[in-house]
Parts: structure tokens; sequence; C-alpha cells
């Protein structure tokens, strides 16, 4: 099959036997990228992947690396987090796609929609799906968004596909609060750093925002939409959409806390992080 599979990890013992399972069978080429694992990553991955090593700054640019160096075989790379697993009908889709003597799809890259599952509940409200990610493409064709310090994005500047089925996504690690706490704290300190700069100067980027362009473009856009909200008050407008106009509440006990969370406390913390970061630039000028 003319694609090759990418994982990135880090103390995914708990993840990434799914993942790896999933993978094996459809995908005869795979990498695990490993940035210093000590729990039993790499024993579990050695069974069913070629493992690199390489120290991590962040993913936008482990990517980078990964797809640079890598010797890969194929024109098509998967592109996969070690909690995002392949479902059996995507798998059958993949399949077909890339059979033997099927022509090459007419695309440069190929979105998958995300099915989020926390504590074991699909979250399927709140505008959370569904939600594509543009996690196959071609290698020569993929760019990166360096100024990109938490979500990594592929991009291509090309023709994109949908597929029709999903990929699961459930990092089994997060259902410990207290890791989600430490996880996210530090992402807020990231990614007020990350809105810092890009307020500042707007250096454009691989794609150009549009509301009515792929997921990617549309993404660019709510973005912009989002700096230009009142700091403070944009993370409980935030919620108050996804919880109660996006219908949240729907998602059940584990939608509230993973929609409070994600959507309100995340962001109030992304906001006090901000406010320090611009009283720090304003002292040193």
């Amino acid at each position: 099959m003319p694609f090759s599979a990418i994982i990135l990890t880090y103390n995914e013992e708990w993840n990434l036997p799914r993942c790896l399972k999933q993978l094996a069978g459809v995908c005869p080429e795979i990498f695990v990228v490993d940035s210093g694992s000590t729990d039993g990553t790499l024993e579990i991955a050695s069974r069913y992947a070629k493992v690199v090593h390489h120290p991590f700054e962040t993913h936008a640019k482990q990517w980078s690396w990964a797809l640079a160096n890598l010797p890969l075989s194929h024109p098509w790379v998967l592109a996969l987090d070690a909690d995002q697993e392949l479902t059996p009908e995507l798998r059958a889709e993949l399949e077909a796609l890339f059979a033997p003597g099927a022509p090459q799809p007419d695309a440069e890259g190929i979105y998958i929609n995300r099915r989020q599952i926390y504590r074991g509940r699909w979250i399927k409200h709140g505008g959370y799906y569904p939600k594509y990610l543009l996690k196959l493409f071609r290698l020569d064709k993929v760019q990166f968004d360096p100024d990109d310090l938490v979500d990594h994005h592929f991009y291509v500047p090309g023709k994109t596909l949908k597929l029709r089925h999903d990929m699961l996504e459930s990092n089994v690690k997060e259902n410990q609060i207290a890791f989600w706490i430490e996880k996210h704290n530090r992402y807020a300190t990231l990614l007020a750093r990350e809105e810092l700069v890009r307020r500042g100067v707007d250096k454009g980027g691989p794609l150009r925002p549009s509301l009515f362009g792929n997921p990617d473009q549309r993404t660019l856009w709510m973005k912009r939409l989002w700096y230009r909200g009142p700091t403070y008050i944009r993370p409980f407008l935030y919620f108050f959409h996804r919880y109660f106009l996006r219908m949240g509440f729907l998602d059940g006990k584990e939608g509230f806390i993973f929609h409070f969370m994600q959507a309100f406390w995340f962001r109030l913390l992304v906001d006090i992080n901000l406010e320090e970061l611009a009283s720090q630039v304003t002292c040193k000028s």
C-alpha cells in the first residue's frame, strides 16, 4: 500500500497499543518517533514499527524533522498521534483507496473525521463533531506553520478530499484530572505566547484564512476572530456557545467536564497568561 505511517510518542504505553494494532496489516511501513519515553512505550512500539529517537521542541518542529529525515518509502504519509486509532470502517476505506492497481487519489491531502472520546464517552455535541483533520497527505506537498506552538496542523496548497469514516481519539491518560490540568497548564502558557506573537506581526501562513474554505482555512479564520475578542469575556462566551447553543449538555457528565474544562477553564488560563506576558513585555520596553 503506497503510504507510510508516522506516530509521535512520549510515555504513551496506555494509548499506543490501540493505535498500532489498528494500523498493523493496513500499513506496511510504520515509524514511531520517540522523544525520551521512560515507560513501556519503546517496547510496545518495537513490536510493530521502526523506532527513531529525536528530542522534542514543538509538535510542528518534531513533525517537520520526521518528514524531512525518516527514510519513507511511499509518497503518501498518514500522520497520527499515539491516542488516535483507525476504526474498522476507516481501515476498509483506506484499503480500498490505496488498493493495488487503484488510481492514486486526485488530491494533495485527505481529511479524516475525528471522533473525540473522553472518559469513555463520545463527545458528539458542542460543535466538537464532526471535526475534520488533515491526517493523510503527499509528502512532497505538506507544509507547516513554525509559529504553531501547541496545535500542530498539516497544510497542503492544492486539492483535498474527505474520507467518509471516522478515526477515534481517546487519550486515556487524560481520564486523570491531575494529568489533564498539568498538561493544559503547560499548553496555556504556550498558547498565550503564540497569540502574543500572532497579534504583533501577521506573517500570513501556508493557507489563507477563509470562512468558506476547507476545514483548516475555517479554523484559521476563527482564530483571527478569537484574537479580536475581549480577554476574560471570550471564555464565558465560548463555553456558553458550546455548552448551550451547540447543545454540549447532551454529552452528559463527561461532556460537562470536558466542555467546561476545555472551553472555559483552559481558555481563561490562556487569557491570564496572556495578560502576564503582555505586562512583562511592557515592563521590558
